[in-house]
């Protein structure tokens, strides 16, 4: 029989080497086809008497990347009209009956009775891992990139097809929890250690070895289908189970505060699954499957963290009729931290760059900084030696601006100062050519009023990174009024270059991520002002689902910093512009205290000399105009106020054209400050509430605290016409 997606070839021997390889995919994913096939495959070969065993592997450079998520999307859909039409009951056995198809094919392998063997070419994860996770020997290539793991949790959702019932049969619970609820992926040396694989051979042995497998007598049948298999951490029910399962719901708890109902599921799976047979396990499974997969949260994150940012990262804002330009060498002016770290990602990424700074010295100095975060990588194992040498030797110090006259990008990122930016387009502009793009890496000032000072506006753009620029994967594009197609393609063609996320933003004071995330650190000092007890203040942030409380990150990201922020935007917009009160904090703060933030070891948190954690400074009391009670106060609200304040500045910023598409404020907001993951991102939250609801919960915190809850004249149509922003702004869909 002909297959789409896979081919199927019987040797001498009578083993069948089954080949993955959907047609016009780089890569191989699971999807109703690839499932649909791979279940005649099983039969077929289960019913050939002259199939002795059966190889599995792929004609890719990955195994399998995982599950096609729009399938899952398309399963959410069926299950709506189901319900619609026929109930609950009927909808949920339908979703019941299609989530476990995939368990049932991958059981069907285990029970075949003839032996299977993954052989492992490359990349495999998600449901391609689970796939691997059947079989009954698994064999790996070499190869240093290899991923193998289970990634599910990190989009909302968990390893359905068996992940959660085989894993901790093969590994101790411990280490099976780490992988399920990190969800990060591990080399192939790192799995064989952990008894995931069985062996690791040269890629040109890979089918030879899986072969030899089968022909030396592979057993064709799974360690948990055998009498008197033992669970590597014994029972639960044993003095090891009863150390590991009450501490790791505590674990859950302070990593996740509950936000999150796959983290929980799979707590439960693998509590009730590892006291059952397999078969009963694997339908505990698909029922904690079905039931996350009908969530709010799991939609959510599925949309933002997978589909848009799939999209946005295909160039779903590149103007079309623009074409591809490759950015071979770039210069950044101003090689401070933010400078040098803009250099380091593009040399990473194989790019010529030139650090210019007022001196040599200074100059030098953003390459050392450079060579610091590649010997770090060295010592963690992440990078050779060779590739140090490499990406240093594509880095050019320098504090001569005529250095700028072959590159094709100019990244600005001097002081946050309109006269010391001004000045440093005025060098430049002498030695540009003809047709470079300029950027500045402003993360608040307009690049509007910016461009004015530059000879041709079409070509100056922004480029906001995130600090620090080597781990945040956002970057926000800023179309001023003047830039042009060319300057807007070039800086998402460089920054897909770089391997990072963009979204596109139209010019304003702040941008978007810097008026959202205002907001919260505001909120933050409101709460301080208020009388909430600063430890009160930084827990709520979190158990909203925050990475960290708004007083720790305005010691991340400097109070001065954050005063002449405040200061400048006094200057531009006038008095009514800030908020007095935090003002006089700030002042207090950082001119009468001399607490900057951690850069000074003293902030709102004391930071100890050395190695040890940070505390809360026990003068912050002092600075307070009353304290409450924390026992009166309430819990629930605190948490809203967090998340609404951004999510309505959020809206603002589409009211005000800032953000055009709803992918970008979600993608943009998750990943540039870190807003609850769960909820989707700003946008998300409000349409997942309902924007009526969502009114509603403006207007009762508006009343108690002030205008920043006002809700925009936007959002009160949307809310009276029953539209979101997913409906009323629907997305383009990706470009290439």
């Amino acid at each position: 029989m002909a297959y789409k997606n896979f081919r199927v070839e019987t040797d001498a021997d009578g083993i069948a080497l089954v080949t993955w390889d959907i047609p016009g995919r780089s890569m191989n994913v699971l999807d109703e086809t690839s499932t649909s096939e791979l279940d005649a495959i099983v039969k077929a070969t289960t019913a050939d008497a002259a199939v002795k065993g059966v190889v599995i592997t792929s004609a890719k450079e990955a195994f399998c990347a995982g599950a096609d998520l729009s399938m899952l999307e398309g399963m959410n859909q069926a299950y709506a009209k189901v319900f619609k039409e026929q109930g609950e009951t009927a909808a949920n056995q339908m979703l019941f009956e299609q989530s476990r198809r995939f368990s049932q094919v991958l059981r069907s392998i285990e029970t075949s009775g003839k032996p299977w063997t993954a052989a492992i070419n490359g990349l495999a994860l998600g449901g391609g891992f689970e796939i691997t996770l059947c079989c009954h020997y698994r064999v790996a290539a070499e190869n240093p990139k290899t991923r193998l793991g289970l990634p599910e949790v990190k989009v909302g959702l968990f390893p359905g097809a068996g992940g959660t019932q085989r894993v901790p049969r093969l590994v101790p619970p411990q280490d099976a929890m780490t992988i399920l609820l990190k969800g990060d992926p591990v080399t192939v040396e790192k799995a064989k250690a952990l008894n995931l694989i069985h062996a690791i051979v040269p890629a040109a042995d890979l089918i030879r070895a899986a072969k030899e497998w089968i022909k030396g007598g592979g057993k064709a049948v799974a360690p948990w289908d055998e009498k008197g298999f033992k669970l590597p951490g014994g029972p639960v029910f044993s003095k090891a189970g009863m150390m590991m399962f009450p501490a790791g719901n505590a674990i859950y708890r302070r990593e996740t505060y509950d936000n999150y109902p796959a983290a929980r599921a799979i707590m439960s799976c693998v509590y009730e699954g590892l006291q059952l047979p397999i078969d009963a396990a694997l339908r505990v499974e698909s029922r904690y499957f079905t039931s996350v997969l009908r969530s709010k949260e799991a939609a959510a994150m599925i949309r933002s963290l997978f589909l848009s940012m799939q999209e946005l990262n295909k160039g779903a804002r590149r103007p079309k009729d623009v074409p591809a330009t490759k950015v071979k060498k770039i210069a950044v002016i101003g090689a401070g931290f933010m400078g040098a770290s803009v250099g380091y990602v593009s040399a990473r990424a194989g790019l010529d760059v030139v650090l210019i700074d007022r001196d040599q010295e200074s100059a030098d100095k953003g390459k050392a900084h450079a060579q610091k975060v590649i010997e770090d990588q060295i010592k963690k194992g992440r990078a050779k030696s060779d590739d140090a040498e490499k990406l240093l030797a594509r880095i050019t110090p320098t504090a001569d601006y005529a250095a700028l006259k072959d590159v094709d990008l100019v990244i600005e990122a001097v002081f946050e100062d309109r006269k010391v930016k001004a000045e440093t387009f005025a060098k430049a502009q002498e030695y540009l050519k003809p047709d470079v793009i300029f950027a500045s890496n402003t993360s608040t000032l307009p690049i509007t009023s910016l461009a004015e000072s530059f000879k041709d506006q079409g070509k100056f753009v922004g480029i906001h990174f995130f600090s620090p620029v080597e781990k945040m994967m956002l970057v926000e594009i800023i179309k001023g009024k003047n830039t042009g197609d060319v300057a807007l393609a070039t800086a998402l063609d460089y920054v897909r270059q770089i391997g990072k996320t963009p979204i596109v933003v139209n010019d304003s004071r702040g941008f978007f991520a810097n008026r959202c995330v205002g907001r919260y650190v505001a909120e933050g000092n409101e709460m301080f002002l208020e009388g909430v007890p600063p430890a009160m203040i930084e827990n709520c942030a979190k158990m909203a689902g925050m990475p960290v409380g708004p007083l720790s990150l305005s010691d991340e990201v400097a109070l001065d910093l954050g005063l002449k922020i405040m200061k400048a935007t006094e200057a531009d917009l006038g008095p009514n512009a800030i908020n007095p009160d935090q003002k006089k904090l700030m002042v207090e703060m950082v001119e009468k205290q001399g607490r900057l933030g951690r850069k000074n070891k003293k902030g709102f948190y004391d930071y100890p000399e050395g190695k040890g954690s940070k505390s809360l400074w026990p003068g912050l009391s002092a600075l307070q105009p009353k304290q409450l009670d924390p026992d009166t106060l309430d819990v629930e609200e605190l948490k809203q106020r967090f998340l609404v304040v951004q999510a309505v500045e959020a809206a603002r910023t589409v009211e005000d054209h800032v953000i055009t598409d709803p992918r970008e404020a979600d993608v943009g907001s998750i990943l540039g400050f870190g807003f609850a993951p769960f909820t989707g991102g700003t946008l998300s939250y409000i349409d997942f509430m309902g924007p009526k609801k969502f009114v509603e919960l403006c207007h009762k915190l508006e009343a108690k605290y002030g205008s920043r809850f006002t809700p925009p004249k936007l959002l009160e149509e949307m809310a009276a016409k029953g539209e979101t922003f997913y409906g009323r702004f629907a997305p383009k869909k990706a470009a290439a």
